[in-house]
């Protein structure tokens, strides 16, 4: 072993120490989540695992799953957020950095048992033409919605596939299946992201485990503020002049997706405001 390797190995070890001492004792649980609700123990309740649950779909996706019976392991870096949820809920806040191996490698320690993965972690950043594109912006793009999916997914499958009716939900965009001008970065993030997810569903077809991917249109979220870097002003004009979807829309959407029986899959659900038609087409009233 080279020191690289080995003082990766130490920062993982660490990981998981700290991340073992947050969390819940998480045992299996092949129980359906309304029998697992019934029993009013949360360490029988299936667990699902959220990422990105800090805010936005994610937060609400957290809260749609603990009501449908699930215990809600919920990761993400703003661990105040998380630790608030998590109490709300009767779930587990751990923090995670997707695009950190060792974060995920401990956050991973301290499940040792899931039922439900939700890829819900990922963003945007910049609006750019591809001319002028800010390399910084798309390494983190990539980074965060393709390496860190397949990161987490990984890790987790041994646990997803030994819980007998796994289910592996990724949250990607109608970024997924569209291009449009200045959003390459993203666009392109996205549309390997669904194509690593969709060929997960092939790899493992026999094997007890679902995929689905969610792809949503407008949701008014943080999405757009983080996107712009922090200009209020420039996010809310994303959405004005239409409802957009909430995070509870594509949460409900989730939960169910999550929620067939087990012999369903339902492999894909687009989603978007009635007022919009596509990444570049809205209707807007003035």
């Amino acid at each position: 072993m080279n020191t690289s390797e080995g003082t990766r190995t130490d920062r993982a070890a660490v990981a998981a120490d700290d991340a073992m001492k947050t969390a819940n004792d998480l045992r299996p649980a092949n129980d359906v989540a309304t029998s697992a609700a019934d029993s009013g123990r949360p360490d029988d309740r299936p667990v699902a695992v959220v990422t990105g649950a800090s805010a936005g779909i994610g937060e609400a996706t957290a809260r749609a799953l603990a009501e449908a019976g699930f215990h809600v392991v919920v990761g993400a870096r703003r661990v105040d957020r998380l630790e608030r949820l998590a109490e709300e809920i009767s779930g587990t806040a751990l923090r995670l950095d997707v695009t950190d191996r060792d974060s995920v490698a401990g956050f991973v320690a301290a499940v040792p048992a899931a039922r439900v993965l939700v890829n819900n972690a990922g963003g945007a950043r910049g609006l750019a033409r591809v001319a002028e594109a800010d390399e910084d912006d798309w390494r983190w793009m990539w980074e965060t919605n393709v390496i860190g999916t397949m990161r987490i997914t990984k890790a987790l499958l041994p646990a997803l596939i030994d819980s007998g009716n796994g289910h592996v939900v990724t949250v990607t965009s109608i970024a997924a299946i569209e291009a449009y001008d200045n959003g390459a970065g993203y666009t392109s993030a996205k549309h390997a992201e669904s194509a690593m997810h969709r060929t997960l569903r092939g790899e493992h077809l026999g094997d007890p485990v679902r995929f689905t991917e969610i792809l949503p249109g407008m949701v008014e979220t943080e999405f757009s503020l983080v996107r712009f870097d922090g200009d209020a002003e420039r996010a809310a004009g994303v959405y004005s002049g239409l409802t957009p979807l909430s995070a509870e829309d594509v949460a409900d959407t989730i939960a169910f997706a999550v929620t067939r029986p087990a012999h369903v899959n339902i492999d894909s659900i687009v989603l978007k405001p009635r007022a919009q038609h596509s990444a570049m087409r809205a209707v807007r009233q003035q």
